[in-house]
């Protein structure tokens, strides 16, 4: 299942649009966090339009807990240097989720003005930014939702999201994490490196989308490596 996270959004309207893009493409799990507007004010249901039943059932929550997955979009994007912005685009991000959507992944968007703090990247397995000119690279809220959402039903709408595999979940990443940082921890890296190491190996975990068997594989190879120190 896949979950439109807005965070913090401050305009009734936006909320609105963005319902309206989620039932054009065919999704209908919207989570706002720490909303600063109503999500049922008249602006938002006369922006939504058809969508009005997205904004009735929408989820307000506190904060980003329980997904599987998180994916943050942003139009400030890094380098290889920095890797939690180090990002891909919504074309990537639905050949990388096609087939695997069984988990419950959630599409994390920033805030109107500044969009999402780093700590907020950081709770992110990955990133996706949307290519734009370089002059102004920033976009509206909801269109930036409609762009990623068009993508992703491009791979995986009109039935054709694949159920019979079962996906990792955070239960099994975790695990994958807590035995790469034995190694990291075994094999002396310095506190600096072991901290750049555990961040690339987050994201690299992230952007596989294993199945809970690849993981269950990937924790055995791991095991063999601790098993050798």
């Amino acid at each position: 299942m896949i979950s439109v996270i807005l965070i913090e959004p401050a305009i009734a309207g936006n909320i609105g649009a963005v319902a309206r893009a989620m039932a054009n493409f065919g999704f209908t799990e919207l989570v706002l966090v720490r909303p600063k507007c109503d999500h049922m004010a008249q602006e938002a249901q006369g922006r939504a339009k058809k969508a009005r039943p997205i904004l009735k059932k929408a989820k307000v929550v506190k904060d980003l807990k329980g997904f599987d997955y998180l994916v943050g979009t942003t139009s400030q994007i890094g380098t290889d240097f920095n890797i939690p912005r180090s990002p891909i685009t919504p074309n990537n991000l639905a050949q990388i989720i096609k087939g695997k959507t069984k988990g419950k992944i959630g599409i994390v968007f920033g805030r109107e003005g500044n969009g999402l703090s780093n700590k907020e990247i950081e709770k992110c397995d990955f990133v996706v930014t949307i290519p734009t000119h370089k002059k102004y690279h920033s976009m509206n809220l909801s269109h930036s939702v409609s762009i990623v959402l068009y993508e992703l039903y491009q791979a995986i709408g009109k039935d054709k999201v694949h159920s019979n595999i079962t996906p990792v979940t955070e239960t099994e990443k975790k695990q994958v994490m807590k035995m790469v940082d034995q190694i990291l921890k075994d094999y002396k890296f310095r506190s600096v490196r072991i901290e750049t190491q555990r961040k690339l190996w987050k994201k690299i975990i992230g952007k596989l989308f294993m199945s809970k068997r690849e993981s269950y594989a990937l924790m055995g190879f791991l095991r063999k490596i601790l098993g050798k120190k």
